[in-house]
């Protein structure tokens, strides 16, 4: 059952409703704050003070509000996590009342406590709570809700859902019914984007009837195709193919994935551009016919159709092309009388020629960065268009001002397919606020539990800088200090993007990560430099460990008269190496000879701290001690990527030596699960035989199909899970004889 109310039942709201009366009175302060803020940015263009999330919730937001223009007195927020949080704040900037509505695993979630009031809608999974519209509307009647914020997702674009609150007189923070059903058909939306004079792709204007059509409509077209749900949005339902084979496969799973996520199995097919940039402009039109654009977000970094780190302004955009693009994109807006934040998303070739893509009638999740380099609180400009008010924007008040990144942290494995899902309980989470130019948008805390009912995303870390350069330094300072333990998370993929040469070029594509890392992500390639840096490091903390041993606290007996080795001969056993070292104590500090090469580690680090600022020969390096083991077992966080290591005395590594290893597992003969999920279906039966590459089941993680294949051919001796049944990583899932 639910912590706070379940609908339905003979209980009032009122009575047992969560009322978070701390959260408002912290809300009217947190407003004085924010107004005084504004003046940061003026007319003459100067820099704000970056405004850190721990003070503020948002960062280089500098149009002011006008407490004297009516608004909203309370709106619900008909979502969850992060992007409920930064709606919920937004409102108490402005003064208005919040009402948070959760399923029962997230009773306790943080924008729970945030809001002032908080109502349960259902059970975990998504289709019994987020999307149950009667259920939203009872809430909505019984806390007298004047208007609701649908943030991305669930019921966001949801011409349905616009309907009914339209129909009670409740006000939607967002476009109206007309213009999300027209954008929400990728179909409808192509035809609307061509009669608003925007550039468009070629392809087929109809419904694909099935998979042999699917084919025949690809072969017209012409390979490479993407097939994609006429529902869809987020990557979901989308496939590309270049082949009949990949046509009948990537048809069948798009199906099931827009039917599992939209309710709507429509797939549509047009030409895929080969190479090119994802590209997306954020618009922002009112309901008395005005409408800007608020310059472009670079989206090409992606897995599956999903982004991974996006940045604003677009390294490759000139000024006449972002004015080209801008003006189809507000072109589109006004063709359908848009009036609210939306995004148009566009794919550009090499040769800066651009083609819609679709647009999204929300709130896009990458939208902070916007917010940084613009000053335009989007979420603020929301809500005052939904209350009827003009935009006080003009097009020539929009200006580009420093550059903004935002890197997506999931808790995902970036060692499968650069991001299979993981779940667990984050027993350690520390954000990295502590450092400027720096904000976080996240709706997690320590204790949080990430789950295989809703995406993945722990945190949307944003890090702004005068340039693009100082924004990548910065991100790559805020990834190395982010502390967060208990699910395996994609932060060594996001750090090692940030230092690779392309991306620092500007040189990307929406194919980046498989043509940067043709064999997969690795992990970080440590240089000569930085393998001796590690080794170093990893001695150091072995030998303070072992120093500190010696010591007794409060220990009133006579100290005996050894004393403590001041040299130390190991072997570290690290990334598939074994290095002898030589360690030699100096006034506190190391001296590690590694490699033929000396290096001096500062000995003032705190081993009991998350996170170890150390000083080698010099060079700050931030990194995180996971695992200090009593059998010289350490797990450090260098650069990105925990590495696993042995520190043992010259006497141990002998004996060690002597023991045999353990034979591997062969797993060829076994179908494993690559993460969390639910049985979708299943392709097999014992006694079948099965060839290698062949489909034999379907895991459903986070919405997302995935077919599982053999990788050998051979018989089916078992099949250990049913349809429907949720399976943990690495489960077998199929064996073969």
């Amino acid at each position: 059952m639910c912590g706070t109310i379940q609908l339905g039942t003979s209980h009032s709201v009122h009575q047992l409703m969560r009322v978070n009366m701390a959260a408002s009175a912290l809300g009217r302060v947190y407003s004085h704050l924010l107004k005084a803020s504004f003046l940061a940015y003026g007319k003459n263009g100067q820099r704000s003070l970056c405004l850190s999330a721990a003070r503020f919730s948002s960062m280089y937001m500098t149009d002011p509000i006008d407490f004297k223009e009516p608004t909203f007195d309370k709106i619900l927020i008909a979502n969850r996590g992060e992007i409920a949080c930064r709606v919920i704040k937004t409102a108490k900037k402005m003064g208005i009342k919040t009402v948070a509505i959760h399923s029962d695993v997230d009773s306790n979630a943080p924008h729970v406590k945030l809001a002032d009031e908080a109502v349960c809608v259902g059970t975990a999974q998504a289709r019994d709570s987020y999307l149950r519209m009667d259920r939203i509307m009872e809430a909505i009647k019984e806390t007298g809700t004047q208007a609701v914020h649908p943030g991305y997702g669930f019921l966001s674009e949801n011409a349905e859902f616009v309907q009914k609150l339209e129909d009670v007189g409740v006000s939607f923070i967002g476009p109206n019914a007309n213009a999300i059903t027209g954008m929400g058909d990728k179909l409808e939306s192509k035809r609307l984007a061509m009669a608003a004079g925007v550039n468009t792709i070629p392809g087929f204007d109809g419904i694909v009837k099935d998979a042999e059509d699917c084919v025949q409509i690809s072969n017209d077209v012409g390979y490479p195709v993407m097939i994609k749900a006429s529902a869809g949005g987020g990557g979901k339902g989308m496939r590309i193919a270049w082949n009949d084979n990949e046509a009948r496969e990537g048809f069948k799973l798009s199906t099931q994935e827009a039917a599992s996520s939209f309710g709507d199995d429509r797939i549509l097919v047009e030409k895929f551009v080969d190479n090119p940039r994802h590209i997306e402009i954020q618009v922002l039109g009112d309901k008395h016919g005005n409408a800007i654009y608020l310059n472009e977000r670079e989206c090409s970094i992606q897995r599956r159709n999903q982004k991974v780190i996006e940045e604003a302004p677009s390294v490759f955009l000139d000024e006449a092309t972002r004015k080209a693009m801008g003006e189809q994109a507000v072109a589109l807006a006004k063709q359908i009388g848009y009036s609210s934040a939306g995004t148009v998303e566009f794919l550009v070739d090499s040769k800066k020629n651009f083609y819609f893509l679709e647009m999204n009638t929300r709130l896009q999740v990458e939208h902070p960065i916007t917010e940084c380099i613009t000053g335009v609180d989007l979420v603020h400009q929301m809500i005052r268009v939904a209350k009827g008010h003009p935009l006080k924007i003009s097009q020539s008040d929009v200006q580009i001002r420093g550059w903004a990144i935002e890197s997506r942290v999931y808790a995902e494995d970036p060692f499968k397919s650069f991001g299979l899902p993981s779940i667990g309980r984050l027993s350690k989470y520390q954000e990295p606020l502590h450092l400027p130019k720096v904000r976080c948008d996240s709706g997690i805390e320590e204790g949080s539990e990430i789950s295989i009912y809703y995406d993945p995303m722990i945190c949307k870390l944003v890090c702004y800088g005068e340039n693009r350069e100082e924004a990548i330094r910065n991100s790559i300072k805020a990834l190395d200090a982010y502390v967060i333990r208990g699910v395996t998370h994609n932060i060594p993929l996001l750090r090692d993007i940030l230092t690779e040469d392309r991306f620092n070029a500007g040189n990307l594509t929406t194919n980046y990560l498989p043509e940067v890392y043709p064999d997969g992500f690795k992990g970080k390639q440590l240089t000569a430099k930085e393998q001796v840096d590690l080794a170093a490091l990893l001695a150091s903390i072995h030998i303070k460990d072992a120093l500190r041993s010696r010591n007794f606290i409060n220990d009133s007996r006579v100290k005996g008269t050894s004393k403590a080795p001041t040299t130390w001969k190991i072997v570290l056993k690290f990334a598939d190496k074994e290095v002898p070292c030589s360690v030699e104590v100096v006034d506190g500090n190391f001296k590690v000879t590694a490699d033929n090469v000396t290096v001096t580690v500062n000995g003032s680090f705190d081993l009991a701290s998350p996170l170890i600022e150390a000083n080698i020969d010099g060079t700050q390096e931030t990194v995180q001690l996971i695992k200090l083991g009593s059998a010289g077992e350490i797990r450090i966080r260098y650069k990105g990527t925990a590495f696993q290591s042995q520190v043992l005395s010259e006497a141990a590594h002998r004996y060690m030596s002597l023991i045999p290893e353990k034979p591997k597992m062969d797993q060829s003969k076994q179908v494993l699960s690559p993460m969390p999920g639910l049985v979708k279906s299943i392709a097999c039966v014992p006694g079948d035989m099965v060839a290698e590459g062949q489909e034999v089941c379907v895991i459903e993680a986070m919405k997302m199909q995935n077919s599982l294949s053999a990788a050998a051919t051979g018989k089916v001796k078992a099949v250990h899970v049913k349809e429907g049944e949720t399976v943990e990583e690495e489960q077998v899932l199929v064996e073969l004889e």
